[in-house]
């Protein structure tokens, strides 16, 4: 898996961004012929790649108990409206909504992420954007349950949100629209402190 450097010293946190649909190409973090991922001013990304749900969701987990990871950003696609869409919350439900995997979790998590200044941001670089408090029966729905559902009980909670373009939104405004959200979410982390930098 894609992982953040032990050896690094950047005091930058880290932004982790999953499109969990392997067929997705609307989300490429590498922009030119550096092989280096764009990162929002603040904030550095992390790309991981596509796997199975329940391995992905594991993939995620993972990174976000590194105490420099502070944020992730899910990307994926929705088939219910033209615009783009911050989903709020996600149920204890299995990818295909038929049942409810996770006997003792809560029913409902909700989404950690600066949604309205998100949202916002998305309107101001002139794309339609809202958010919504409606789960889509898939991975994008069952990964946000399962990474929020993960998260230890503290006051430093990581910034996880979910982000769906419009299922015809063409690449170059889904970019536009990813990297608009991290740049937003980004404006609400920390530096890293010296120790964890090291």
């Amino acid at each position: 898996m894609a992982a953040i450097d032990p050896t690094t010293t950047d005091p930058r946190p880290a932004i982790v961004i999953c499109a969990w649909d392997e067929d997705e190409s609307g989300w490429d973090p590498i922009e030119d012929l550096s092989g280096e991922p764009w990162s929002p001013t603040g904030a550095r990304t992390v790309a991981v790649p596509s796997e199975a749900p329940e391995e992905l969701a594991s993939t995620l987990s993972a990174h976000l108990t590194d105490q420099r990871c502070r944020a992730l950003l899910l990307v994926g696609r929705t088939r219910s409206t033209d615009g783009f869409q911050l989903q709020m919350r996600a149920e204890n439900r299995s990818v295909d909504g038929a049942s409810r995997p996770d006997g003792v979790g809560p029913s409902v998590a909700r989404a950690t992420a600066p949604v309205a200044d998100i949202v916002r941001a998305l309107k101001e670089a002139g794309l339609a954007a809202a958010a919504t408090s409606e789960a889509e029966d898939d991975a994008g729905s069952f990964l946000l349950y399962r990474v929020l559902a993960g998260l230890p009980d503290g006051p430093d909670t990581p910034a996880i949100g979910l982000l769906r373009a419009p299922e015809n939104e063409p690449d170059a405004a889904v970019q536009r629209a990813v990297k608009t959200a991290a740049q937003a979410m980004a404006r609400h982390l920390s530096p890293v402190g010296r120790a964890r930098a090291y």
